[in-house]
Formats: structure tokens, C-alpha cells, sequence
């Protein structure tokens, strides 16, 4: 039986040697569940740090547009270097 599977019918099973393991599995209660408000993103239940967890979207996108549209105007650069070397060279 995989590792998964494993820890997964040790924790269903009452009774089972079921342990959280960080950074990979945590069993918590609902009313934990309710304080992070429902989030139910794995790192803030099996410890990881939330560093990346709580970021500012909108900076975020537009950090990640601009540099995205920077991107494709070198990738225009390079093409047309690219095409005018290919143009030099004489077969």
C-alpha cells in the first residue's frame, strides 16, 4: 500500500495510529477550519510557513503582467534579429 493510502486508513480508521506529518498531512477540527475561514489552502494546516499565503493580488498581477508584456516586446527583438541574420546568410 502506497504511503498516502496508508496514512489515509490509519486516520479513517478509529482507533488507527494516525499522525499528522509535517509539511504532508494534518488532521484538524472544523472550528480550526472556520478561524483560517475556510481557506483551505494544505500549507496552513500541515505547518509550512504562509510567507506567499497572504499576498496583494492586484500588485501582484500587474507585477506579473508588465513583466509578462516586457517579455513579449524582447520576444519580438529577438525574432526579428533572428530573421535578419537568417536573411545574411547566403545558400
Amino acid at each position: 500500500m502506497g504511503k498516502l493510502a496508508a496514512i489515509y486508513h490509519s486516520w479513517r480508521n478509529i482507533g488507527g495510529e494516525y499522525e499528522d506529518v509535517p509539511s504532508f498531512c494534518a488532521a484538524v477540527p472544523i472550528s480550526r477550519v472556520a478561524e483560517l475561514d475556510y481557506v483551505l489552502t494544505p500549507r496552513r494546516y500541515v505547518g509550512l510557513p504562509d510567507e506567499d499565503d497572504d499576498f496583494n493580488f492586484v500588485e501582484r498581477f500587474t507585477a506579473l503582467k508588465a513583466e509578462l508584456e516586457e517579455q513579449l516586446k524582447e520576444e519580438i527583438r529577438l525574432n526579428r534579429a533572428i530573421a535578419d541574420n537568417l536573411a545574411k546568410i547566403k545558400i
